[in-house]
């Protein structure tokens, strides 16, 4: 195999970032050979830190962790021969002269709620809808623009950088806003590609914070000498942009026909969509509160943003405060055995948004709706299930009906493709087979993509599916009827 430059084959590094955890994986690609391998190098923990103001990332200490696993990466495969990262959306950090002006505020602080009318007021949100193609989301980048404008920081900031472009920069030492994540600021323009600059001075923002915009596949820079010595990584090194929206590099890996299939992108999340060519920025998707974010490629991932396993694993966190561990399987099981209809409650109901008693908040809905609530820790999990198998249920046919796209095939990726129950009853609610998996889907688009712009892989999407499909075999679930 060679490494380290263009060839048939090769290996890069890919930084997944996550609301929960963050890893560091190798790929190995041999298009010609039919070859996708991944071997995970390092995982570390991410989540929020709540300070006195506010809720925020502790992107230093990710910072430090990444960078670790990459020195393991570069000790296991010294021929690397680029990296890329991808994460959350919406997030970003603020800097002057290259200094980082504070750990950045996580997208579920309190400070985004004001914010809204604010915004609003100025450019009504079926305006806003036709210029940037994005459902209403009350922490979209837009919004918690306008919730920092009284701070005074952002007069001081020079640079406005999302989190694995922050991430980059710190790495390469260059600014650059890789245009899937950017997509999702609410400041590009839909049709264009292209900031807005109209809509950002409207909004009293300077576009001088925004950096240019680079495509999937482009190099960001070397990393910096001290950075590769740190890692021990040869000298040359780039930083590649890739989707770094971690759904559009996830949308990458799902083994799908595009033109008859929807996907769900299944972890704290659950986005759920089609991916199309040209955008929906209809009156009828503005009010079904369907997305249009960019994709690989120019694609446009056409999407419901569901409130996804964030549901379970925050209750099973509430749970387990007693210092008492659950087992996530048992859990599972004991759900699947429990044989009375559970509630099905709105899982995209504000109230869940935020951390602490999601149990509790589940019982009150059901009140509010005159339902009996759950009442064990199995029968609440079963109801989360069922809740978000019919989210995903009703996203699917709303997604067909808006875009015209056939569905016959629902595929998950992403760590709900290892909950056989979500995932069936997902096909029983739907009606439609479900293929879940690649579980890693994530990284895997991260992958191919860096391996395309090193000359690892070529082709289009379906290209770079075609090495998913055979790499990856999918678990079926037909619906029962």
């Amino acid at each position: 195999m060679t490494t380290g430059g263009r060839g048939t084959a090769g290996s890069v590094a890919a930084v997944d970032l996550g609301a929960t955890s963050g890893r560091v994986v190798v790929g190995q690609v041999d298009q010609a050979a039919g070859r996708l391998e991944l071997e995970q190098v390092a995982r570390f923990a991410n989540g929020p830190v709540r300070l006195a103001s506010g809720l925020h990332w502790d992107v230093t200490g990710l910072y430090r962790d990444l960078t670790q696993g990459l020195a393991e990466a570069f000790r296991r495969e010294p021929g690397i021969a680029s990296i890329g990262i991808d994460s959350w959306a919406v997030d970003y950090g603020l800097l002057r002269d290259g200094r980082l002006l504070g750990e950045p505020f996580h997208y579920r602080d309190e400070r985004n709620a004001n914010a809204v009318d604010k915004v609003h007021a100025i450019v009504p949100f079926s305006e806003l809808y036709r210029r940037n193609g994005l459902q209403f989301l009350p922490f979209n980048t837009v919004y918690q623009l306008a919730a920092e404008r009284p701070t005074g920081w952002l007069g001081f900031a020079d640079t406005l950088l999302l989190v694995p472009d922050l991430i980059a920069f710190q790495l390469t030492g260059a600014a650059a806003a890789e245009r899937t994540n950017a997509s999702t600021t609410g400041l590009l323009g839909v049709a264009s590609g292209e900031w807005d600059l109209e809509l950002i001075e409207r909004l009293g923002l300077e576009a001088s914070l925004l950096p240019p915009l680079v495509s999937p596949g482009a190099a960001i820079g070397p990393l910096r000498p001290a950075v590769a010595a740190e890692l021990g990584a040869p000298e040359g090194v780039q930083v590649v942009a890739v989707g770094s929206h971690d759904t559009a590099s996830a949308v990458v890996a799902v083994p799908m026909r595009a033109e008859s299939a929807a996907y769900i992108s299944c972890g704290t999340w659950g986005l759920v969509g089609v991916e199309l060519e040209q955008a929906v920025t209809s009156d009828a998707a503005r009010e079904a509160n369907f997305t249009n974010e960019g994709g690989v490629d120019g694609r446009v991932r056409f999407l419901h943003n569901v409130m996804g396993l964030w549901l379970l694993s925050e209750s099973v966190r509430w749970w387990e405060r007693d210092g008492s561990p659950i087992a996530l399987g048992e859990l599972l099981d004991a759900a699947a055995a429990v044989d009375r209809p559970m509630p099905v409650f709105d899982a995209n109901d504000p109230r869940f948004m935020a951390p602490g008693d999601l149990p509790g908040r589940i019982a009150e809905w059901c009140a509010e709706h005159g339902v009996a609530a759950p009442q064990t820790r199995a029968e609440f999990t079963r109801s989360i299930v069922e809740s978000l198998a019919q989210a995903f249920a009703d996203a699917v046919r709303d997604a067909s009906a808006l875009s015209g796209v056939g569905i016959e095939t629902i595929h998950i990726v992403g760590g709900g493709a290892l909950n056989g129950l979500l995932c069936r009853r997902t096909a029983d609610r739907a009606g439609l087979p479900v293929l879940a998996g690649p579980v890693e889907a994530t990284a895997i688009g991260n992958v191919l993509v860096q391996a395309r712009a090193q000359g690892f892989a070529s082709g289009d999407l379906e290209s770079l599916r075609g090495l998913v499909v055979r790499a990856f075999e999918p678990v079926q679930y037909e619906p029962r009827r």
